[in-house]
């Protein structure tokens, strides 16, 4: 039966939602305030990380919480505002970081992860954006044995649980590999899994005319309200009203706050990040994405340069920009590698939305008859935001989901 759809948000989530259910043959308005892909999407590191089963908890070894609290690292700095606003689902995910629920949480986290390449596929064939797709993984480089050890027994214990795929580097191989790096590193493990995009934004863009040309109608316009309507709903917006049987909330950050005013209380809090592009000197090249594992940031050859990619912030949705930790990233970053020139006019800000457990929320909206929810998938939006696609849709539609769905239930907070 065909259903009239309002999707919110048209980041990749919102986008792979969008997708899923025109394909299904619903009427689909995708609507954003902005073109597709143009907030949390645009700004990220480009990678689909099949290799990421294991979601970021929050530190909890004393070492690491010493080495935080200066506020001076390029992983993770934080904001006092930002710590106070969100202490609440601060406290409960390093509550949920601790040993035993976190190893509840990994394998729940992983069945999402382990769909993502299966579920861009079929995306990036309908669109026509191969050229923007790369299979060759990408690097993760360390600078001390004992630190590529460690991480070494993780990945051991992730490829048999779960299927990742990866081959550790000595320092010679991943000169062979990466030359123009800087050559006092260790090694890297080669993540071979996953795919990385050129232009991340581009792909969800591409995504975007895909929902159109499965009949789907993407709006740029302000949301301006959204209520109960009759048997379904309203939502205002500067270009109209649109009326629906169902809503999709996928705004991101953005969404709790709408539903709140619905009375839906999700704990989302906010990790921010920068980005800036830069030129290389010299015949400087770089041929695979690059993460400086024990410093924390990534760089990554796009199409509009090299990309600098920071950690997290821990403040405040709207707060402005804090750029001490692009500028250290960026000193670190030209050690490694030859950098040149800044290529953008300021720095890119962005914010992932996350929960306090690490996963995302996808499912119906407690006491909403008609509200979907997909949102809260921290670091791995990008990543996840096809899979996540498939599964709502295959809800939405009365289907058992190919999951267990349970764990990103929005009632389990």
């Amino acid at each position: 039966m065909v259903r009239e759809i309002v999707v919110m948000g048209a980041g990749m989530v919102g986008v792979s939602v969008a997708w899923h259910l025109a394909r299904r043959g619903h009427a689909v308005t995708l609507i954003d305030r902005r073109e597709p892909g143009r907030e949390t999407s645009f700004g990220n590191a480009g990678i689909i990380q099949r290799e990421a089963v294991q979601p970021y908890p929050f530190p909890r070894d004393l070492a690491t919480m010493l080495r935080v609290l200066p506020n001076r690292q390029v992983d993770i700095r934080y904001r006092p505002g930002g710590m106070v606003q969100a202490a609440g689902p601060l406290l409960q995910y390093w509550q949920n970081s601790a040993p035993k629920r976190y190893a509840r949480i990994v394998p729940e986290y992983a069945s999402l992860i382990c769909l993502s390449l299966e579920a861009h596929a079929p995306m990036v064939e309908a669109a026509g954006a191969d050229s923007l797709v790369r299979k060759e993984g990408w690097l993760e480089v360390y600078r001390s044995q004992e630190a590529m050890a460690a991480r070494l027994r993780d990945a051991e214990a992730n490829a048999e649980r779960f299927g990742v795929r990866y081959r550790a580097l000595d320092a010679g191989e991943l000169a062979a590999l990466e030359p123009d790096l800087n050559d006092d590193l260790a090694g890297a493990i080669h993540w071979q899994q996953p795919w990385t995009v050129a232009d991340p934004g581009a792909l969800v863009q591409a995504y975007a005319r895909s929902v159109e040309a499965e009949g789907g109608r993407v709006l740029q316009a302000d949301v301006t309200d959204i209520a109960r309507h009759d048997n379904g709903w309203r939502v205002a917006t500067s270009e109209g009203e649109l009326d629906a049987e169902q809503v999709v909330m996928a705004m991101g950050p953005w969404s709790r706050e709408w539903l709140s005013n619905l009375g839906v209380e999700i704990p989302l809090f906010v990790k921010r990040g920068y980005h800036m592009h830069y030129g290389t000197t010299g015949s400087a090249r770089l041929g695979h994405w690059v993460m400086d594992a024990e410093v924390g940031y990534l760089l990554a050859p796009m199409q509009a340069g090299i990309r600098l990619t920071t950690g997290a912030e821990l403040e405040r949705l709207e707060a402005p920009p804090h750029l001490a930790q692009l500028a250290a990233a960026e000193r670190v970053a030209k050690k490694l590698f030859p950098l040149g020139e800044r290529l953008d006019a300021e720095p890119w800000k962005g914010a992932r939305p996350c929960t306090p457990d690490m996963k995302p929320v996808i499912g119906p909206a407690p006491g909403q008859e008609g509200l979907w929810l997909a949102l809260g998938h921290g670091h791995q939006g990008f990543t996840l935001g096809p899979a996540t696609g498939r599964l709502l849709a295959q809800m939405m539609d009365g289907e058992r989901p190919e999951i267990d769905m349970a764990p990103f239930r929005a009632d389990r907070f």
